[in-house]
């Protein structure tokens, strides 16, 4: 089965900020994973990503938030989008004066 394609947008924000947000299915789970997804969502302010969630290869789910990394515990592409836009308003709050 070849990968496909599930969303591929962008969402403007405003002047300065948006987000993308990229999601496969795939036929094999990637190393590091547990599911069949292959994802990229970003969230992009005045040129800089200030937030990732993506699994690349080998090493798994996991998210880049205040210029740390972590593991994302994946259940569903649902529950992801969710967690992300969730962390947008977190850094949208955090950043107000920014």
């Amino acid at each position: 089965m070849k990968a496909e394609k599930l969303i591929c947008t962008r969402i403007i924000y405003s002047e300065s900020a948006f987000a993308e947000l990229v999601l496969w299915r795939v036929s094999k789970s990637l190393a590091g994973s547990l599911h069949s997804f292959k994802y990229r969502l970003a969230y992009v302010v005045c040129g800089e990503c200030v937030l990732r969630y993506d699994n690349e290869i080998g090493k798994g789910d996991h998210r880049h938030f205040e210029g740390k990394e972590s593991a994302y515990i994946f259940t569903t592409p649902e529950q992801l989008i969710a967690d992300f836009q969730q962390d947008i308003e977190r850094w949208n709050n955090e950043n107000s004066d920014a």
